[in-house]
């Protein structure tokens, strides 16, 4: 088989925004309890923060960790996160079941991120609470005034703000799943006069309206209609959630889902659009994709957890290496929508359908769909090239015309970064390039597998692993492989 990829570094689609990879902690599972908060681990520091798992975090690079949730936030009051922890107050946790024992929260977070070398996206609950309680919030955190919730950070020991800039206005507020769900309207309204109320403690702050819960919601395209019509001057981004699977076990046709979240990025830059020239506006609304992720495996064996426990091994999915392919066209997907996609997490970082996970008490490792999100959040920074791939095509059961190949390509300075994903299941792709006149390839790092299903596990941690292919004598993509070429100025 072959293909041929052409570029020119005069055409490019935009800048890329660092915060593409960013990444998500919810208080679910054992993202945090067990995750990245373990006191009694060997490796924790003096805030008991696990130091392997910060390792691990700070090699990917993340820009940007959103946080509480997710579906918790919606029923979470975020004082009970604050001030002396022999004083906090242990909750039911409704969203997911369990018991929350609040001793992490925004006082701790804040400087987690800080040694992760991460910013925060800072949820608020518009489920069961409204907009004086989010500007409360923000005064909290970003304020340095003489009045009460600053001063409130202060007695709690943090003399200077915390100085979070990124805020989302709730979460999938149209899923009836949702604490506190609402009608359009409804969310619209008091996502407005939150918005207002924030922006008016700070700002400076960029703020997140919730689209809706998923491109096949009934409520898709009308919800984000209906909210961008209230809160378009007053909102920065509108989020987009979307997960993936393969619960019917057909590979070919789920190496295709990356059809559905370009589809998906296309039709809500259009609904943005729409309201852009119906409300003559000379502003755009940016797209943040602010959880994407596959998530199916671990399905059946949630249902078999007991409620009302810390931390449940929740959504605890094991990534093989179809999956790492799949998050690979997932990555170069919202790299060929950098220009309007400025924000995406992957969902979630550790332990809960995560890239990194954990043994309470024991060993880290991480899984397949670690390796491709390394290789684009630290080679995949600086402008993204219209990037042309002629190749054949394949139908599967609900995909038509997938290209067998999806690629882009990044440059930064001298060097251009080629991503490719071979979706064909038995033939090794040839490569003829064009537009790469003056570079020369000076890596080929590939991940793949004979075992579409092999995964890796804490016994057997280097099961799947990029390797590096040898150069010279044609550039050759692997049957069903990751690919990351590097290329540098002769």
């Amino acid at each position: 088989m072959k293909a041929k990829i052409t570029i020119n570094t005069l055409d490019t689609i935009g800048e890329i925004d660092p915060r593409i990879y960013g990444s998500f902690i919810e208080h679910l599972g054992r993202a945090i309890y067990g995750g990245i908060y373990e006191p009694s681990h060997e490796s924790a520091d003096d805030m008991g923060f696990r130091k392997d798992v910060l390792e691990l975090i700070k090699t990917l690079n993340v820009p940007v960790v959103r946080y509480p949730g997710g579906n918790f936030v919606s029923n979470y009051k975020w004082e009970d996160g604050t001030g002396d922890r022999s004083k906090r107050p242990r909750r039911l946790e409704l969203a997911w079941n369990s018991v929350e024992t609040n001793e992490i929260g925004i006082d701790e977070f804040q400087e987690w991120a800080k040694r992760s070398d991460t910013e925060i996206m800072m949820a608020v609950n518009l489920g069961t609470r409204g907009a004086v309680e989010a500007s409360n919030l923000v005064e909290y955190c970003n304020l340095d005034t003489d009045t009460y919730y600053a001063e409130m950070r202060r007695k709690n020991g943090f003399e200077k703000p915390f100085g979070i800039k990124l805020w989302c206005l709730g979460n999938e507020m149209d899923g009836d799943w949702q604490i506190g769900h609402k009608t359009a309207q409804e969310y619209a309204r008091l996502a407005c006069e939150t918005a207002k109320l924030m922006k008016m403690t700070d700002p400076t702050i960029e703020l997140v309206a919730c689209g809706s819960s998923g491109p096949l919601m009934p409520t898709f395209g009308e919800w984000e209609r209906t909210v961008l019509r209230e809160c378009y001057e007053h909102v920065d981004y509108v989020s987009m959630h979307s997960y993936y699977g393969n619960p019917e076990n057909d590979t070919s046709d789920y190496l295709a889902s990356s059809m559905d979240m370009e589809q998906f990025i296309i039709d809500t830059a259009k609904i943005c659009d729409e309201i852009k020239a119906e409300k003559k506006s000379e502003k755009d609304i940016m797209l943040s994709f602010d959880e994407w992720n596959i998530w199916f495996h671990s399905n059946e064996q949630d249902k078999k957890i007991e409620h009302w426990h810390v931390a449940p091994p929740l959504l605890e999915d094991i990534y093989n290496v179809e999956d790492a392919l799949v998050v690979g066209c997932l990555l170069i997907t919202l790299l060929r929508h950098c220009d309007r996609v400025k924000i995406a997490c992957l969902a979630q970082l550790v332990n809960v359908i995560a890239p990194i996970m954990t043994e309470t008490g024991g060993r880290t490792w991480v899984q397949t769909i670690y390796y491709p999100f390394l290789h684009c959040s630290v080679n995949g920074r600086g402008k993204a090239l219209n990037t042309v791939c002629e190749c054949g095509t394949y139908n599967s059961v609900k995909h038509s015309n997938v290209p067998y190949i999806e690629s882009i390509t990044v440059e930064n300075g001298s060097d251009i970064t080629l991503f490719a994903v071979n979706r064909a299941p038995d033939e090794s792709c040839e490569l003829e390039l064009s537009g790469f006149e003056g570079y020369e390839l000076v890596s080929h790092t590939v991940l793949t597998s004979d075992e579409m299903k092999r995964c890796n596990s804490a016994d057997e941690p280097d099961a799947v692993t990029p390797v590096q292919q040898e150069i010279g004598g044609g550039i050759y993509l692997a049957p069903r492989s990751w690919n990351m070429l590097k290329f540098t100025v002769k």
